[in-house]
């Protein structure tokens, strides 16, 4: 079943750079902002950082949007699209890595990635049609909740787990539900990992299946709702590039070099900047902000 994932993974992917490709050959090299496509130092430098602390468990989304959003990179109405478009190739190398050497029932992994696909193509739908205030207050309020989440982890709130690497019967079908919902949270720009992670805890898995879960979900469903982002251009491609083209040698650096860290100050402080994005966010809601060309 798991050959079968992977066979199923690398068509996916290739179908999507299909559509990325032709969508920026159409918009002629340039995106929406106006720039040129080809990112800067700053964009690369973005996607290395945020990709290498994905790998080792913290997540991607909310340490990008703060980086975003502290140095005014890309418009808010953008940043959604441009999150789930960037981080898609990273997301699926993780993917394609640990759903190899991390043990997990098949059965239950292929069904938690199909509830988390089903979610965020629904909620791509929604997301690309919202105005730029509504993305705006979404992305505060997601942003303090994913910074709850990891307070509440750091201060081991949450139940350490157990041991079996399988759901069924009523887990199962919680766990199914709670990825759904998760998928669609990814479309407004919250992160899956930190909540797959915890929800994984609470159902009794091991924590470990986890990894491949969480990143087997995104790896999915990252291309399949970021179609919606690419085929209406609602992306920053410089910034989408950046992400992408910086944070594919993090994987693999954090993954076979780096293997693990002591991260509870990263975390300390990823927790610190994510709250003041939040909050940030929300009280300049109703204002437009200019964006800086990197």
């Amino acid at each position: 079943m798991k050959a079968m994932l992977f066979v199923t993974l690398a068509a996916l992917t290739a179908a999507y750079l299909a559509v990325w490709v032709r969508s920026v050959r159409r918009a002629g090299g340039r995106g929406p902002a106006g720039e040129g496509a080809r990112p800067g130092p700053l964009n690369l430098l973005i996607g290395f950082v945020t990709n290498f602390f994905d790998t080792l468990g913290i997540g991607s989304f909310a340490t990008t949007t703060a980086a975003y959003k502290l140095r005014r990179l890309v418009p808010v109405k953008l940043i959604p699209g441009t999150l789930n478009v960037g981080h898609t190739f990273p997301t699926i190398a993780q993917a394609f890595i640990y759903t190899r050497i991390v043990p997990v029932d098949s059965a239950t992994l292929v069904l938690m990635i199909a509830a988390a696909v089903a979610g965020s193509w629904l909620g791509a739908g929604v997301v690309v049609t919202w105005p730029r205030r509504k993305i705006q207050i979404g992305m505060g309020l997601a942003l303090l909740g994913a910074a709850a989440l990891m307070l509440m982890t750091q201060l081991n709130l949450f139940p350490g787990g157990g041991d079996t690497l399988a759901l069924t019967g009523v887990r199962l079908v919680v766990g199914l539900t709670g990825n759904f919902m998760l998928g669609m949270l990814m479309m407004i720009g919250i992160g899956l990992y930190a909540p797959c992670m915890i929800l994984i805890s609470l159902l009794g898995m091991n924590p470990t299946a986890a990894f491949p879960i969480m990143m087997g979900s995104c790896a999915f469903l990252m291309p399949a709702g970021s179609v919606r982002f690419v085929r209406t251009e609602a992306f920053h491609v410089r910034a989408a590039l950046g992400l992408a083209i910086g944070g594919l040698p993090a994987v693999l650096i954090a993954a076979f070099l780096v293997k693990s860290l002591p991260l509870s100050i990263v975390r300390w402080l990823v927790v610190g900047v994510v709250v003041y994005t939040s909050l940030n966010m929300l009280m300049t809601a109703r204002h437009e902000e200019p964006v800086v060309g990197v």
